[in-house]
């Protein structure tokens, strides 16, 4: 599976911006897609997932109501669209892909994209 991110970029705080994640390769229904995100100095740390097939979503505290996570099972693609954006949600935003229960945890997904750069400034 091959991953491949999209839509980073400066922003100012109060602004959005609509991450892309374009999945190629064995893709599957079953499948996780996951969005975490690194910020310097930090660990990577879970933002939301979404289930491929039934579409179940999931989000961390921190974005919940501000970030939503969506797929379009025709163009193989996930977004994630971040509204009212924080200084504190600077980070590099990963896109992951897995068959897996744990989809909070990191290392629980094996496939991931090269990141994309959010910076957020005030």
């Amino acid at each position: 599976v091959q991953l491949v991110e999209s839509g980073g970029g400066l922003v100012q705080a109060g602004g959005s911006l609509r991450l892309s994640c374009a999945a190629s390769g064995r893709t599957s229904s079953s499948y996780v897609m996951g969005w975490f995100r690194q910020a310097p100095g930090k660990e990577r740390e879970f933002v939301a997932a979404i289930r491929w097939g039934v579409g179940s979503t999931y989000y961390a505290d921190s974005v919940k109501g501000r970030f939503t996570i969506s797929r379009d099972n025709a163009k193989n693609t996930v977004y994630l669209q971040m509204n009212s954006l924080k200084l504190e949600d600077t980070a590099v935003y990963y896109c992951a892909a897995d068959l897996t229960p744990a989809i909070t945890v990191a290392d629980a997904y094996g496939y991931w994209g090269q990141g994309t750069l959010v910076t957020v400034s005030s």
